[in-house]
């Protein structure tokens, strides 16, 4: 259940084209329990690309050193999904049991909860236009 594998190369922030007018900031908030690691957070613009793993901005938060809130300006208004999960341990994947189930946290846009699998786009998707907030709760 490796739904979402993020390799230290993308993990920069990647320009989208957008106008002026349209232009929108997200600031996302990640409620994790956890101090050590890294957050990371990939972000989808349509259900295709949430589905295959295909993210339009991919981030990381190093919550050792207290972070716990990403800011993303230049988005296009319109549906966003996001998928994030917590490596506690630091070594670049989603540690999962022999089962294939997630051990380290994650959680989706909207705190969507998937069945045998991460959550659908259509409990994940939320509107982004202007200054959005959004806040995700790792479990």
């Amino acid at each position: 259940m490796r739904f979402l594998i993020i390799t230290a190369a993308a993990l920069s922030l990647f320009a989208t084209t957008s106008n002026a007018q349209d232009a929108a900031r997200l600031t996302l908030n990640i409620e994790t329990g956890e101090t050590t690691g890294t957050v990371n957070i990939a972000v989808f613009n349509n259900e295709p690309s949430y589905e295959g793993n295909a993210p339009v901005r991919v981030l990381r938060m190093d919550v050792a050193k207290g972070e716990h809130q990403a800011v993303i300006d230049g988005l296009s208004a319109g549906e966003y999904g996001i998928k994030v999960f917590h490596d506690v341990n630091d070594n670049g994947r989603m540690d999962t049991n022999p089962f294939g189930m997630p051990v380290e946290p994650y959680g989706f846009s909207n705190n969507a909860v998937g069945n045998m699998g991460p959550a659908k786009w259509d409990r994940a998707r939320f509107d982004v236009s202007g200054d959005t907030a959004h806040t995700i709760n790792l479990r």
